[in-house]
């Protein structure tokens, strides 16, 4: 058995090349058992958001407090709150951040996976 305390969460340092707006992140966890899972606690102020990008593994959002904003390339945003679980399969193109007018935190769990960064996301909604 392995304790992550919330006082030993490692802060990650935000990238302007990944990340836009108010973002703060810290690392739960790395490693449970051999199996790479990073587990990122990560807080959006309104207008925060992650960069487009897209995962070798699976990603879980886990929604822990206000609104996010989540969209997959080629769909429409939607929005989701605490309590609430949205699931990336691997390889999709995918932005998460604050829903507008709302900051929101979540727990991003990424399975045995790496994340390639791509543009930033733009203010107007995708034809």
């Amino acid at each position: 058995m392995k304790d992550f305390r919330r006082d030993d969460f490692e802060p990650v340092s935000i990238d302007p090349r990944s990340f836009a707006g108010g973002v703060r992140s810290k690392k739960v966890a790395s490693e449970v058992g051999g199996v790479s899972v990073l587990v990122y606690r990560v807080e959006f102020d309104a207008g925060g958001r992650t960069h487009w990008h897209r995962h070798t593994g699976a990603q879980w959002l886990l929604i822990i407090d206000g609104r996010i904003r989540v969209q997959k390339w080629g769909e429409a945003a939607r929005d989701v709150g605490a309590g609430d679980i949205v699931v990336i399969e691997p390889g999709e193109k995918h932005w998460h951040g604050a829903a507008p007018g709302s900051a929101g935190t979540h727990l991003a769990v990424n399975l045995n996976s790496t994340t390639e960064w791509l543009e930033a996301v733009s203010d107007q909604p995708l034809a």
